[in-house]
């Protein structure tokens, strides 16, 4: 896992400048790789302040071994949609966690994520550069590296990185095409629910777009400007219309235990590279063709 960069351009001050400014390495990260001794210049180890010449070689070392011994492996069936020497993208169950946690400890997809990293010889922590909640579906993007997921994050908030999502809502909507721009925060006294408030909320921008209509239901594509926790969720309860199995914020259902909510296209730049990346993972209660979704527009 190695990333070289020749110099063609003169009007660096300094390698870090390159570094910082033309592979977006981070100040934090950029003195570990110094300290650790994983930059060379022209094969050699020398100070990243120095200007550097035209046609130098700088290489980024991103093979070492992690300790990844707090997530305990465990097997489970991994549905693997695009996986590289840099990114493992993941289509997950409703149903699981991303992260261990005391209900979850060995059953999330990290443990999962770390068996599979085991049966590879890949010696690295478990990154997740995006989240789903416990019984959302659909595609989660691990790092295989530090650099990568930083990358990553920094094109979420740049907006270069877009997620778009499948809902089914309870009743019809009478907007078919809107945003819906309403402040979220957390709820007072609860450490999970979120809720609309107009004084403590931070921004909250939905854009969606009717599918179809049902008898007692809507299918809705879901394009998030902003990322808060619950976001479709808090959303379209406030609008009366919940999500179909969603109990938190809204009513059980007998057509499914949990939320319909499914990721099913992300879209970003690979920080090796600059190839934009295209995922799609469409779910089995979805009964739009793929063309009708290819060609939604929010722009």
């Amino acid at each position: 896992m190695e990333i070289n960069y020749t110099v063609t351009k003169e009007f660096f001050n300094s390698y870090n400048e390159i570094l910082k400014n033309e592979l977006q390495i981070s100040t934090k990260l950029l003195q570990k790789l110094i300290k650790e001794n994983r930059i060379k210049i022209n094969g050699t180890s020398i100070n990243t302040k120095l200007k550097p010449n035209i046609n130098d070689k700088i290489n980024i070392d991103f093979s070492n071994q992690e300790d990844n011994s707090n997530i305990i492996p465990k097997k489970m069936p991994l549905s693997i949609l695009y996986e590289d020497d840099w990114i493992l993208i993941i289509s997950k169950p409703a149903g699981i966690a991303i992260h261990p946690s005391m209900l979850h400890f060995e059953d999330s997809l990290s443990n999962g994520i770390k068996y599979y990293f085991d049966t590879i010889g890949l010696h690295k922590k478990i990154r997740p550069v995006n989240r789903l909640d416990f019984g959302t579906s659909g595609i989660v993007i691990f790092a295989k590296c530090e650099y990568i997921q930083e990358y990553l994050i920094k094109e979420m908030q740049s907006k270069q990185f877009e997620k778009r999502y499948l809902a089914l809502v309870n009743g019809n909507l009478e907007k078919k095409t809107d945003t819906i721009n309403l402040p979220i925060a957390r709820k007072p006294n609860s450490i999970i629910e979120r809720c609309i408030d107009f004084k403590k909320g931070k921004t909250a921008i939905t854009h969606y777009k009717v599918l179809k209509d049902f008898e007692s239901s809507s299918l809705v594509e879901c394009v998030l400007e902003t990322g808060r926790t619950h976001q479709i969720r808090v959303h379209f309860s406030y609008l009366n219309h919940p999500l179909v199995g969603d109990t938190l914020y809204g009513d059980a259902s007998p057509i499914s235990s949990f939320q319909m909510l499914h990721c099913y296209r992300v879209e970003f730049v690979h920080p090796v590279g600059g190839k934009k990346i295209t995922i799609t993972d469409y779910p089995k209660w979805s009964i739009v063709t793929r063309s009708q979704l290819t060609n939604l527009n929010f722009k």
